[in-house]
């Protein structure tokens, strides 16, 4: 092998080498942020640090909704496993009841409460989000063939 060669292989070698670390540094760094939501149960478990903004989902828990002062609302999101108080200041949506499926972004504030400043509820009578649908099979609360 002539010196150039050896040159452009190293080189190239080089490259690849570099490529791979900096594929690595960027998988560690969303390894947690890649995620649609966390569950409840998943709040609780990654111990998720006050004010930094993720996404909760579950089932707002029967007879939680309380209405509050103007348009603030608390309800509480459960994934059947855990549950996480939530506090919505806003308008939401025409679906959103008690039992159904919710998606909230936000943070948690420094009592562990979730303070949403988006609530987003599913769109028809069959339909929640996938990850919903696995958080709650995963914790047993999921009944195959009936409706959320």
């Amino acid at each position: 092998m002539t010196p150039k060669k050896r040159r452009r292989l190293a080189f190239a070698m080089a490259i690849v080498a570099a490529a791979a670390g900096g594929s690595a540094l960027v998988v560690a760094a969303l390894k947690d942020n890649v995620l649609y939501f966390y569950s409840p149960a998943d709040v609780a478990a990654k111990h998720v640090a006050p004010g930094v903004a993720f996404r909760i989902g579950g089932l707002v828990e029967k007879h939680s909704v309380m209405r509050g002062p103007g348009a603030t609302v608390h309800f509480t999101v459960t994934d059947g496993r855990a549950t996480v108080p939530v506090a919505y200041t806003g308008v939401l949506p025409d679906l959103f009841r008690e039992g159904q499926g919710v998606v909230a972004l936000g943070a948690l504030d420094g009592s562990g409460a979730f303070v949403a400043s988006e609530v987003l509820a599913k769109h028809d009578e069959r339909y929640m989000p996938p990850e919903v649908v696995d958080a709650l099979k995963r914790s047993g609360h999921w009944k195959e063939g009936e409706k959320p």
